[in-house]
């Protein structure tokens, strides 16, 4: 990152900031405790392997709205919660990178990202819920061999180029550009005939269509989390929300038999003091700020993938 400017600091050096200490003075120690992602500096989060690219469209200095309406100019607290896997400012990392390049796409290797993290929280969640994480596993697998065969085949017809035209995919996979993006993937499988609309294939654009709709379930979870009490200072229960989520999301799209095994899992979910601690607040009043950017970004991921998927009639594959 270079020159941060005169108001950051870590941990990470690349994500986060403090307004109270001067440039240069800060250690490590100093932001163990209180730390926020560089969202109204820059609207896209790096990851360590990317570079901070600003996307025109983004918010600025200053918090203004995005093309989308996505408002970031005031960020909460996001804490390093340590001895936990699921981290809150990985997933707003690879959300933002996702929306690094382009106004209208998201780039396939952070989306995936993001899912891999988005699994961590979901299996923090207690085992009954493996039942949902696996299925999602399932597809970003089959996206992530999709991109490593289309890799190796372009080696073989032509080694040079091959090594030239690919996009480095960090989880260690290398993948040319049909895969780059969710975008490029729609267009590129559409071009090859692997989409079909009326049999189920083998295809990326079908397995992100699953991952889409499993978005919105988290989308509309995590918003739920993040709302206040009800006018006798009662919160909802994670399961009642989790329900109501899937009911919107999911269920249209799924059997009798899976709808009745989610039941379970909902019965099953832990209560809120759970979920306060996956996402490192101590108290019900900071839950909302900290969640409520997350969805804010997550929804914009989620609309951009919404337009590219209906742009190409492809909401109810097979």
């Amino acid at each position: 990152m270079g020159d941060c400017n005169a108001t950051c600091c870590q941990p990470p050096s690349w994500l986060c900031c403090s307004s109270s200490v001067p440039s240069g003075s800060v250690a490590m120690g100093d932001c163990e405790t209180s730390w926020h992602p560089c969202l109204s500096f820059n609207f896209y989060l790096p990851t360590p392997e990317s570079p901070v690219i600003p996307h025109p469209g983004g918010v600025q200095s200053g918090g203004q709205q995005g093309e989308r309406g996505v408002v970031l100019g005031s960020v909460p607290p996001l804490q390093v919660c340590q001895g936990q896997q699921f981290q809150v400012w990985r997933l707003m990392s690879h959300l933002t990178s996702s929306m690094a390049t382009h106004s209208d796409d998201v780039l396939l290797e952070h989306y995936l990202y993001s899912w891999d993290e988005l699994i961590k929280f979901m299996e923090s969640l207690g085992p009954l819920v493996s039942f949902f994480s696996q299925k999602v596993n399932d597809k970003i697998a089959v996206i992530r061999e999709l991109a490593q065969q289309e890799k190796e085949d372009l080696e073989k017809r032509s080694p040079v180029e091959g090594h030239s035209g690919l996009q480095t995919l960090t989880s260690g996979l290398q993948g040319p550009a049909a895969y780059s993006s969710v975008r490029s993937m729609v267009e590129s499988e559409l071009q090859r005939g692997l989409v079909n609309f009326s049999v189920r294939t083998r295809s990326g654009c079908r397995n992100l269509l699953r991952l889409h709709r499993s978005l919105l379930w988290i989308l509309l979870l995590l918003q739920g989390l993040g709302e206040g009490p009800d006018a006798q200072g009662v919160y909802r229960t994670p399961g009642e929300l989790c329900r109501d989520a899937y009911t919107v999301a999911l269920a249209p799209h799924h059997p009798w038999l899976i709808r009745s095994a989610a039941e379970l899992v909902f019965v099953a979910l832990p209560d809120r003091s759970v979920f306060l601690d996956i996402v490192c607040v101590r108290k019900e009043e900071e839950v909302g700020p900290v969640l409520n950017i997350v969805v804010d970004v997550m929804r914009e991921v989620y609309t951009r993938t919404q337009s590219i998927l209906e742009e190409h009639n492809m909401m109810e594959l097979p």
